[in-house]
């Protein structure tokens, strides 16, 4: 995160917190001279995108350090496990960033229902709406199955969201013991939309590959805001160019697409640059949460957002 934007969003006093009342500007390494003075004497590290990672020469440089609180969402490659082993408390605005990931995945599925994205092209190239809206009689939100692989908290989020509107929605996650789920392969063949929460493991790499994209619905579509490593690229590639589905990605394999990738032209692609996430007004709720995580620390009361390091393999 832009440490700028970091101090616009950090100064709610309500909160009877200040983030940033030191005259320094905020660290953007850990090894230089200057940096490890400062580190010295903290306690709380409040970080965000982009952060240097904490290894154990940072955590050298720190030895008053209790907490650090992160204004963004996954810790991984950013927190080592040397953090916790030292005992320091581990908080995410996580939570807070899958509020806007939720919202669009639920844009996202509304329009894809209703066709929009292939809709607003075939409009805009024939300049009439002749035989647009009644080639197509399945099309709308009403009694459509949505299939949720992932119960993660963008996946809950997503699920919550849905309740209002009269879709079938199946969950897919053998750890999500409190919800009603379903194999994996049944959701994937009964769905008229397939929406990606999973994380990013080595359990989950390529999680949808070929076959599961041949098992998709004709006219279904795939939806992807996790990450592009979940999905076989060229298998997807491969089933798109057959015209039987389409996929809207937020999330790609590399990220962007390589410059030649289909990707970039096939008709039935929707692709946004990894937007779904917190950005603009959205990022003031990251640094709210962080803030508000500050508060309790000096409060001396529980975190609400802590990290358990006993299921940090299995997030995001």
């Amino acid at each position: 995160m832009d440490p700028a934007v970091i101090v616009d969003y950090a100064m709610y006093p309500e909160l009877t917190v200040r983030l940033f009342d030191l005259p320094e500007p905020p660290l953007t390494e850990f090894r230089s001279a200057a940096a490890r003075a400062r580190l010295a004497r903290t306690e709380i590290l409040v970080t965000g995108w982009g952060c240097p990672v904490l290894d154990g020469g940072a955590l050298e440089a720190a030895p008053n350090l209790k907490a650090v609180v992160h204004a963004a969402g996954s810790i991984k490659g950013h927190v080592t496990p040397e953090v916790f082993a030292r005992g320091i408390v581990v908080s995410s605005a996580a939570d807070a960033n899958a509020i806007p990931v939720a919202e669009y995945t639920l844009a996202m599925i509304l329009l894809a229902n209703k066709a929009v994205p292939r809709l607003a092209r075939e409009y805009r190239a024939a300049r009439s709406d002749l035989g647009l809206l009644t080639q197509d009689n399945d099309l709308g939100n009403y009694r459509k199955t949505v299939g949720v692989v992932g119960a993660s908290r963008v996946g809950r989020r997503v699920i919550e969201l849905l309740r209002p509107f009269d879709l079938e929605v199946l969950v897919a996650d053998p750890y999500a013991d409190d919800l009603v789920t379903h194999d994996l392969d049944v959701v994937i063949g009964r769905s008229d939309v397939v929406s990606i929460h999973a994380p990013a493991t080595p359990e989950t790499y390529r999680l949808i590959g070929a076959e599961r994209l041949r098992a998709l619905k004709d006219g279904a579509t795939l939806i992807n805001t996790a990450r592009g490593s979940l999905v076989d690229e060229a298998a997807l590639i491969a089933e798109l160019r057959t015209g039987r589905i389409s996929a809207i990605l937020d999330v790609t394999d590399p990220e962007p697409p390589a410059p030649d990738s289909p990707l970039w032209d096939l008709p039935n692609v929707v692709l946004t640059p990894h937007v779904a996430g917190a950005l603009g007004s959205e990022v003031g709720r990251l640094g709210r949460t962080a803030l508000e995580e500050v508060a309790r620390l000096r409060r001396g009361v529980p975190l609400r957002y802590e990290v358990d390091p006993r299921v940090l393999s299995r997030q995001a």
